[in-house]
């Protein structure tokens, strides 16, 4: 951070970052943001217009808020068993060629400007794509002329459960499998605290470089100038390094989803139900079975956040009912099919004994999971309102 570059125009961490992302993802542009959600709405503004479909693998909630904004409807294409809590298919990430398919066959090519496929699902429980699918999914799409836009932002979790778990990855680096999986697409959003072990910054990565200039023009518009994009020099010369220390070696990873598995497992021994597998970045609680007495208009997920934050000030994240936001038909709550807690882990600052007293704060709320009320609004933002939303017991 020390040797970042400050220059409004032409820094010199600038340049290092590019050569970061080309070295370790393949991408041969570059777009600086301030964080991810920078990067996807510049990508939907650019590709999106109005009565589009974008079909992905499940959704995350500022990336079809950034694809409705512009005018598209996200299509949810995920397998069935990512709904299935207690389901351990290795690849609950990956996407239903059948159900993609015949999104394209019912609305055209032409009106599917690309297939938002997601490393590592989030809403999913953290889940990963196999790269078997995350190829067929490429090829398929080449075949009809759409393109494939990875939310990258775990992609290194992702690389790590394909080389645990897919025949012909075991003896090959996580390094070497994020560039083949970065290779079946035609550009990418990051967001960068995640993967790339920075606290704040992200960048949106494409081939076209065509695409890449409509993007700085945005960029400039909405973010900063095209070397730094809402980022210090600073920010930007951490990123650089963080992007390569990410792959440096397979430790790295192997440790951060190995204490992600400790948390887990001593939930799983004491009866609290989480989504199975394990996740690649954070245990998730399955509230809706956890506080069953709750309709789920009552938002059992933030009620069970809100529980644990109160035993112990551990602070976990709604991702159910809240998260899912309304329907803009019906104005009705979507009710997801999976209402959960997610867990998160942050990288590089927690320690086993941390752990423990998560472990030990959960276990005690589900012991005493009955006396938990649901919750109402108070306030309500007309979008995304998880961020900022207030609730009473009710």
């Amino acid at each position: 951070m020390l040797l970042g570059d400050e220059a409004y125009a032409g820094a010199t961490s600038y340049y290092k970052l590019v050569d970061a992302v080309r070295d370790v993802y393949g991408y041969e542009e570059l777009i600086p943001t301030h964080q991810g959600r920078g990067a996807e709405h510049i990508l939907s503004q650019l590709l999106i217009t109005e009565g589009d479909v974008i079909p992905g693998n499940m959704y995350f909630t500022t990336t079809r808020y950034h694809q409705e904004a512009a005018g598209g409807r996200f299509v949810d294409v995920i397998v069935d068993e990512a709904h299935d809590t207690t389901s351990t298919f290795p690849f609950k990430g990956n996407i239903d060629l059948d159900k993609l398919r015949a999104v394209v066959d019912e609305v055209g090519a032409d009106r599917v400007p690309y297939v938002s496929f997601e490393t590592n699902v989030n809403m999913a429980g953290g889940q990963p794509a196999s790269m078997e699918n995350i190829k067929e999914v490429y090829e398929y799409c080449q075949a009809q002329g759409i393109a494939v836009m990875l939310d990258a932002t775990r992609a290194v979790e992702n690389a790590y459960f394909i080389q645990q778990r897919e025949e012909g990855y075991k003896h090959k680096s996580v390094a070497e499998i994020v560039a083949e999986i970065t290779q079946y697409s035609d550009g990418a959003t990051v967001s960068s605290k995640k993967d790339n072990l920075v606290n704040i910054g992200g960048f949106l990565a494409v081939r076209d470089p065509r695409l890449a200039e409509r993007a700085r023009e945005m960029l400039v518009a909405f973010e900063g100038l095209h070397t730094y994009g809402g980022m210090a020099g600073r920010d930007m010369e951490a990123l650089a390094v963080g992007v390569r220390e990410m792959v440096a070696t397979d430790d790295h990873v192997r440790a951060r989803v190995g204490q992600v598995e400790y948390l887990g497992q001593k939930l799983i021994d004491e009866g609290v139900p989480v989504i199975r597998p394990i996740g690649g970045h954070g245990v998730f609680l399955v509230a809706g079975e956890i506080l069953d007495h709750l309709d789920q208009d009552e938002f059992p997920a933030q009620a069970l956040a809100a529980s644990i934050y109160v035993n112990s000030g551990v602070r976990g994240m709604e991702r159910g009912n809240v998260s899912a936001g309304r329907d803009p038909q019906t104005g009705e709550n979507r009710r997801p099919k999976l209402e959960l807690v997610r867990l998160t882990i942050p990288r590089r600052v927690y320690t086993q004994s941390h752990m423990d007293v998560v472990a030990e704060s959960v276990i005690e709320v589900y012991e005493n999971r009955e006396t938990i009320g649901g919750l109402e609004f108070t306030y309500e933002p007309h979008s995304l309102r998880f961020f900022q939303a207030r609730f009473r017991a009710v």
